[in-house]
């Protein structure tokens, strides 16, 4: 919330703004009762509503809040949601120093930090900036809002979250480079870190003061990232005394670093420093008063400057990993991509207005610029120069140049599968959901074929992946199910088609310096696994076998030609988690013993068991008084019962399209087709009677499939009737408990949300009205058996909550919907275009995938990791083979 000067907050009164950032504004307030100046922290606008955010905000208050220390700057509260702190006035720390006055300040930030780590708190980003010292000579520590409480049984796995985050003051040139000069080893590895992380800061820390210079330093991040990790400590420059202190404090190995910082002064022949006055210190302190900003901000804006190491380098450099933010209007979820020549990155943000566009960032600039005219966009590809990009949004494949202009139409798609831009300009696209690869033209027109899916060994879908270098073949993904696929390769020349391996979802070709090692690296996923192998892009064939490069890279990952690669780390399609039963106030209870893969979850009309979708191919049922699981039907999803509770409808794929299936919900049949489509078919839900199943057929609407309910086994399917026509993405449609409305989600808008109409007439047409229910954006509506609310899910993946509207339709009158509000405040797991919460039949409790507690609370919305050197990483880890 903006806020000016004059504005009144509690007994505080604005005076002045001190700083701004992508988690927070600070300003200068008065505190009227008290008649002294403070620091107040809020949260933005679009931020101070999150559920999510405030909770996080509120514990970063109570950590601060309980770290009571002088050397520590204080915080006194929270008055209506912002942060009231201490505003320190004092100098900037410089050196160097006399001894005396460096072991002076030694003491105080030495004093400040083991009270912290008392409380098991670490402070991780310790170093000069984060270091003021006020008139009175008094030091004080600030931006402990990057402290992280020590968390028992911590493991390497939890890495992603342990590195320091960059803030948006970092990101000026010279400041990232700060920071990375002030890691421990293990902390620029990317690894778990403990108090001993701050120990070696303040070992630094304590060498610059004395010295006046920075003991590690680098042209660029990479450069002082790895002198920290490799080189030798060169401490000729302090003096004798303190030599013995430094080497402890700056062993490379944390397990012979000092383990306490409380003991450091043992380590000194003799120590009798006094605190330094501000007439001794002299010109060496700069006169600056503390920019509140820099000390109390939580750090969120995204990586900045560096210049990765090249390929043609001829020394091999160690892995680095960056993990930052890109800022509170990140799009939770969403990919990113880093252009071919590395100079900037591409993602989702939420704009002022609401909806989804694409932003850019180059890497030597601060600035986010949102790109007009890519309003839910999805799908982003660049061009090989890095300065166009392509999207798909509205039906349509896209481009639209970095440099400013509108967006050109390139072809139409009903949900485009993918596309790479090639070096002779045409553009290889996979446009449907089924379907084969296409070349478009560069300035858009007839999308000429390429490859078609080979249907009878169950291929259904060819996703694009990459124009290989030199234009004359194409990789891409043959989708034989939900989460697999077989990797192969086209030639463009003569159409034949190569089988490379299987069991991936995604794969990318980066070259690699045939002088120091394999020509290139063939790069797949295979769920939250990232694998590389080595490939000769010329042959077309794999060399030597595949490694395992990383465990967490399920939300994918870009990479560009000099090695840099960027993912957002996450767990994949293929992960295991509980089910849980949960009411609006958040609480809940085990549903399911034992976690699974699961989608799709729906409750037998009695509540008593549960159908879900297993490992994206069998449909399962789960017993809740037996406590046991039953597969139904193989290589099937979206499963619905029917009113009765004995059958189940589901749907599954053919070589012809997919089909419609009934099966008995206790396993004692076989299943029956009941419809074959030549799309993909995905059913909704019956109607009241049982007479009609509706069902969303994508890129051509709703139907609906008149049944026989006369005989539950042979419902003697009629002739499907459309319901509702449109090339837009319509789905899970699914009638109101008294049979006159059917609600499903579009992307008609652009974006999806959850509309109304009329239930189909005689003549299986709606009647007239239309009303859309969600605003912001909804998916997978359901019905509260009560009559009076309609649920969905936001569209938003990574932190999905579960929306419902109050609404009205009177016998006789128009159906009326109240504004949608939030359901429950706990964020449930979206996994992909799949449904994940299921209404109990009481109406209160829904069947959901709970969030990993570190994900529902540590995770900024723009939380993404780069690997520098990631080229020299493969060369180390993957055998080149024959």
């Amino acid at each position: 919330m903006p806020l000016s000067p004059g504005d009144k907050l509690g007994p505080y009164e604005i005076l002045a703004p001190l700083g701004a950032g992508g988690m927070g504004e600070v300003y200068r307030a008065r505190d009227i009762r008290l008649s002294r100046d403070v620091a107040i922290k809020v949260l933005p606008a679009a931020l101070a509503g999150d559920v999510q955010y405030m909770a996080r905000f509120e514990r970063e208050a109570q950590v601060l809040a309980s770290l009571n220390h002088p050397n520590i700057a204080i915080v006194y509260g929270i008055e209506q949601g912002a942060l009231v702190m201490e505003l320190v006035a004092g100098a900037d720390l410089k050196g160097s120093l006399p001894l005396d006055e460096a072991l002076g300040i030694a003491r105080q930030i030495a004093a400040g930090l083991e009270a912290a780590h008392e409380k098991g708190i670490i402070h991780r980003d310790l170093k000069p900036a984060n270091i003021k010292l006020t008139p009175s000579g008094v030091v004080k520590i600030l931006d402990f809002g990057l402290a992280k409480s020590v968390e028992p049984g911590a493991h390497a796995g939890s890495s992603a979250t342990l590195s320091p985050t960059l803030s948006l003051e970092m990101t000026r040139a010279g400041m990232i480079l700060g920071t990375a000069a002030y890691m421990s080893p293990e902390q620029a590895r990317g690894k778990v870190v403990d108090k001993r992380t701050d120990i070696w800061a303040f070992g630094v820390v304590l060498y610059e003061i004395i010295t006046g210079k920075r003991l590690f330093e680098g042209e660029d991040l990479s450069e002082t990232m790895a002198s920290v990790m490799k080189d030798r400590l060169d401490l000729s420059d302090a003096p004798a005394r303190v030599r013995p202190l430094l080497e402890r404090c700056l062993e490379k190995d944390p397990k012979k670093r000092l383990r306490d910082i409380g003991d450091w002064e043992l380590l000194l022949a003799e120590a009798e420093p006094t605190a330094p006055s501000r007439s001794r210190l002299g010109l060496r302190l700069g006169s600056t008063g503390w920019i509140a900003a820099a000390g109390v901000m939580t750090a969120v804006a995204a990586v900045a400057i560096w210049a990765p190491w090249r390929a043609t380098q001829t020394v091999d450099r160690p892995l680095i990993r960056l993990d930052a933010t890109l800022g509170a209007d990140a799009l939770p979820g969403s990919r990113i991509y880093i252009s071919p020549d590395g100079t900037r990155i591409v993602f989702q943000i939420r704009s002022p207005g609401g909806t989804d566009q694409l932003a850019t960032r180059l890497l030597d600039k601060t600035a986010i610029t949102p790109l007009p005219g890519t309003e839910n966009a999805y799908g982003v590809f660049f061009s090989p120069d890095s300065q166009w990009i392509g999207f798909a949004a509205d039906n349509k494949l896209k481009k639209v140049s970095l440099r400013g202009g509108a967006p050109v139409n390139l072809a139409d798609t009903a949900s485009s599968q993918g596309a790479s831009w090639g070096e002779s300009g045409e553009i290889v696209a996979s446009l449907d959901v089924l379907g084969g690869l296409v070349g478009i033209p560069p300035s858009g027109g007839t999308p000429r074929p390429l490859t078609q899916p080979a249907k009878q060994s169950g291929e259904y879908l060819h996703r694009a992946q990459q124009v290989l270098p030199g234009g004359d073949a194409v990789l891409f993904v043959a989708m034989t199910g939900s989460l697999s696929g077989e990797i192969q390769v086209v030639s463009l020349k003569s159409g034949a088609v190569k089988p490379l391996l299987k069991g991936a979802t995604m794969a990318r070709y980066i070259p690699g310096n045939a002088a120091k090692g394999p020509a290139g690296y063939l790069l797949y996923g295979a769920g939250s696994v990232l694998n590389a192998v080595a490939f000769d892009p010329v042959r077309l064939e794999i060399r030597g076998s595949p490694e395992q490069i990383l465990d967490d890279a399920g939300n994918g990952f870009s990479i560009a030609r000099d090695g840099t690669l960027v993912y957002r780390p996450g767990a994949g399609p293929d992960a295991k988690y509980p089910v849980v039963s949960m009411d609006n106030s958040g609480a809940t209870e085990t549903l399911v013993a034992g976690p699974g893969n699961y989608t799709s979850p729906q409750f037998s009309p009695n509540g008593q068991r549960l159908a879900m979708e297993a490992d994206g191919r069998d449909i399962v049922v789960y017993d809740r008084r037996r406590e046991v699981l039953t597969r139904i039907a193989e290589r099937g999803g979206s499963p619905i019962w029917t009113r009765d509770g004995e059958h189940l409808a589901f749907t599954s794929a053919s070589a012809g399209g997919s089909r419609l299936n009934w099966v008995r919900a206790d396993g004692s049949s076989e299943p029956q087709m009941l419809l074959e489509s030549k799309g993909i078919a995905i059913p909704g839900g019956f109607s009241p009677d049982g007479r009609r199943l509706a069902y969303a057929q994508l890129g051509s609407g709703i139907w609906t499939l008149p049944l026989d309910p006369s005989d539950p086994d042979h419902p003697k399917p009629g002739k499907a009737i459309q319901f509702l026509e449109s090339t837009a993405i319509m789905a899970f449609p699914v009638f109101s408990p008294d049979g006159r409305y059917v609600a499903y989600h579009s992307n008609e808008s652009g974006g999806y949300e959850v509309y109304v109409r009329p239930a189909p007439g005689p003549d299986g047409k709606p009647g007239p009205g239309k009303w859309q229910v969600s605003t912001g954006g909804g998916v997978y509506p359901v019905w509260s058996p009560n009559g009076r609310e309609l649920f969905y899910r936001d569209p938003n993946n990574a932190n999905a909550l579960i929306m419902v509207a109050d609404y009205t339709a009177p016998a006789g009158g128009a159906f009326a919907s109240a504004k949608p509000r939030v359901w429950s405040p706990r964020p449930i797991r979206g996994v992909g275009h799949s449904l994940t919460f299921a209404m109990a039949p009481d109406g209160k409790h829904f069947a959901v995938f709970p969030l990993p507690e570190a994900a529902a609370e540590d995770k900024a919305p723009g939380h993404v990791t780069f690997l520098l050197n990631f080229l020299d990483e493969l060369r180390r880890k993957v055998p080149a083979g024959k």
